[in-house]
């Protein structure tokens, strides 16, 4: 089995460190910690310049088509930056997805070349409610039929990039009579649209420089065009991109850890207590080969998802098990990586306090971790009987 990057998947590799390097790298504290969205908004026109923000996506609606794998490898080395810019650049690339898998030929050439390119930020993922996390079949928003158009009332809580987004897919309920995730429907909704709000950011424990905020439709109408895909047909649509987006996440996790222990490994090198460098113990030595191997593991089973996905097989099991493994694997790393620095890896002087607070979420968000153990054993229990 050949597992090395092709040529194409090498260069989107290096384009995607190579920014995260020069570009990401020196401001990702200051991101962090003052913001500064002048300058996260003008990277993020970069990506799309750069061709990252709609990796696998055709080229005739402005993407690199360059593959599910490359799209991995590229949201690793952005993670090993910022992980703020990561998760952006993870769900735009997910909306990009989502219009050219479901929308209209219209839809497709109206919205995917303004993601891709940078002309808008961001797309924005609108599926999550209060009451409708793990279970968004439970969702309360509805769209009702009016005339030539829809009428959307509800909230959508934990939007990335909502403030910024052009453009939004949202969900909401078309049949409120009818059967629990069988009554769902995809809309496209521009952001300013009538009836549209955008809510205060929240404050969150990490991933400060992206921006999190609750979406309010008060009345909302959007014409019957703005419905993608067949009607009714939106959580089979939201379920299956879930799964690609989890590649994404486990990615992000992936990239937060290997910058965590890069940094530690380098910084053990050269710490020296009882008269020696700090790596001579055991206790160093077990942690180093602990995460890195964990981490390894961990890029091997999202190639894995992202190879499946891209050859066009069954991927959801394999890209529930990377997800929940790279999120964790990459938390235990940063961990580490915080202990091996001591009291020092627990200020904000040095950068591993950051890692360990952007990848805390991964677990959480596209699914949390105890969803993707319930996917796997499902998947696996069902495949027995």
């Amino acid at each position: 089995m050949n597992l090395d990057l092709t040529e194409e998947q090498k260069i989107i590799q290096d384009t995607a460190r190579n920014f995260a390097r020069t570009e990401l790298d020196p401001l990702a504290a200051k991101l962090d910690q003052e913001g500064d969205r002048e300058s996260y908004l003008k990277n993020l026109r970069k990506l799309g310049e750069l061709g990252l923000m709609a990796i696998n996506v055709k080229s005739e609606y402005g993407g690199s088509e360059a593959g599910v794998i490359a799209f991995s490898v590229a949201v690793t080395e952005i993670a090993r930056a910022c992980a703020s810019t990561a998760v952006t650049m993870s769900v735009n690339n997910m909306v990009c997805e989502v219009v050219q898998a479901v929308g209209s030929e219209e839809q497709k050439r109206a919205y995917i070349p303004k993601i891709a390119s940078g002309e808008y930020y961001a797309g924005g993922f609108a599926l999550t409610e209060t009451s409708a996390g793990s279970d968004p079949a439970g969702m309360r928003t509805t769209a009702i039929a009016d005339g030539d158009s829809y009428v959307i009332n509800g909230n959508k809580m934990f939007i990335t990039s909502a403030e910024y987004a052009g453009v939004f897919v949202v969900w909401a309920v078309t049949d409120p009579k009818g059967k629990k995730g069988k009554n769902i429907s995809t809309f496209l909704v521009e952001n300013g649209t009538k009836g549209l709000t955008v809510g205060r950011a929240e404050h969150k424990m990490g991933q400060h420089a992206s921006i999190t905020n609750e979406l309010v439709f008060e009345d909302c109408r959007v014409p019957k065009t703005a419905v993608m895909g067949k009607l009714n047909d939106g959580f089979h649509v939201a379920a299956g991109e879930l799964a690609g987006g989890r590649i994404g996440i486990g990615s992000l996790g992936l990239g937060c850890g290997l910058a965590a222990m890069d940094y530690a490994t380098r910084y053990a090198i050269n710490r020296v207590q009882f008269d020696q460098p700090i790596t001579n113990f055991q206790a160093i030595q077990w942690m180093v080969a602990e995460s890195y191997t964990e981490l390894e593991a961990a890029r091997l089973l999202l190639m894995n998802a992202a190879f499946k996905k891209e050859t066009g097989k069954r991927f959801g099991r394999e890209a529930s098990m990377a997800k929940y493994y790279a999120t964790e694997a990459g938390e235990r790393a940063c961990y580490n990586a915080l202990q091996m620095l001591g009291g020092y890896g627990y200020t904000a002087e040095y950068p591993i306090e950051r890692y360990a607070r952007d990848v805390r979420i991964c677990s959480i968000y596209e699914g949390t971790n105890q969803i993707q153990r319930l996917i796997i054993a499902r998947d696996i229990l069902g495949a027995l009987k």
